[in-house]
């Protein structure tokens, strides 16, 4: 596995992509009470950049949606704190699966240390690829005086040349605002050197957030 996603980080490149983000009241994902969508660039290993396109519902939400894209932007220049390796995690096989219709081992995640980056819970990884399909579990400590019992569950795929994290569901108690479901989901992705004048290789869109 740690093989496999040093082999995926030489296939980085600076991208742009569109992120939609959503805020449900619990569980019921029938009716967004908030929505912000992002336009983010990326330039590994450690650049990262938004703006906010358009954005609706609660301004308390949104503050905590922006606080997040603040975190995500400082995080970007130490992620290999959370990278999935024996650095930052204990592994443990517990059994084989599918996972949308791939062959997958599934194993404990348990967290070296206590940090909001790691997850304690479980990881799906391709047993043809050894890349990560999907992560499921609590922090190994709390995010913030805001959040808390909090679940997360991250999913995986390929842009491009890139296996990249693509969506994200977290469900906790929020202060004030109560049982909370956050969604986000990448919609749409640009490939290419950002310098003036220059062109995109690749734009992907991806299926439209549910």
């Amino acid at each position: 596995m740690a093989q496999a996603q040093a082999e995926n980080r030489t296939h980085f490149r600076p991208y742009k992509l569109t992120r939609d983000y959503k805020m449900f009241q619990g569980a019921d994902h029938n009716q967004a009470r908030s929505r912000l969508i992002a336009e983010i660039s990326v330039v590994p290993p450690d650049s990262k950049k938004y703006t906010i396109d358009n954005s609706n519902g609660s301004l308390l939400e949104e503050k905590i949606l922006r606080k997040m894209l603040d975190g995500e932007v400082a995080f970007a220049k130490d992620s290999g704190s959370s990278d999935l390796t024996r650095e930052n995690y204990d592994f443990r096989l517990v059994r084989e699966d599918e996972l949308s219709g791939q062959h997958c081992f599934v194993l404990d995640l348990l967290p070296r240390r206590k940090s909001k980056n790691l997850l304690r819970g479980s990881i799906w990884v391709d047993a043809h690829t050894y890349l990560p399909l999907r992560v499921e579990g609590e922090p190994a400590k709390n995010p913030s005086w805001w959040v808390t019992d909090a679940r997360i569950v991250l999913l995986y795929g390929y842009v491009g040349p890139m296996w990249l994290q693509t969506s994200s569901e977290a469900t906790a108690n929020v202060r004030i605002i109560g049982r909370s479901t956050m969604i986000w989901q990448d919609v749409r992705y640009q490939m290419g050197e950002f310098a003036p004048g220059a062109d995109l290789e690749m734009v992907l869109t991806l299926d439209p957030p549910k």
